[in-house]
């Protein structure tokens, strides 16, 4: 798995995890999913997002 699709599957997890969070804990979740939508608009245009460098260090794998 590269770092893009790792980065990917964990944003789409984070973001389901939060709306099912949202809905059965507390609707201030949804202000965590509003961050993750806000990092990945803005790696878009920057090229950078932190979970990217940890997933490196992590070891893995650049496309």
């Amino acid at each position: 798995m590269t770092v893009e699709r790792a980065l990917r599957a964990i944003a789409g997890f984070f973001i389901i995890a939060s709306a099912i969070l949202a809905r059965y804990h507390s609707v201030y979740w949804l202000l965590f999913t509003g961050f993750v939508g806000l990092n990945l608009f803005q790696s878009a245009f920057t090229n950078y997002c932190p979970m990217m460098t940890i997933l490196r260090k992590l070891g893995v794998r650049d496309a």
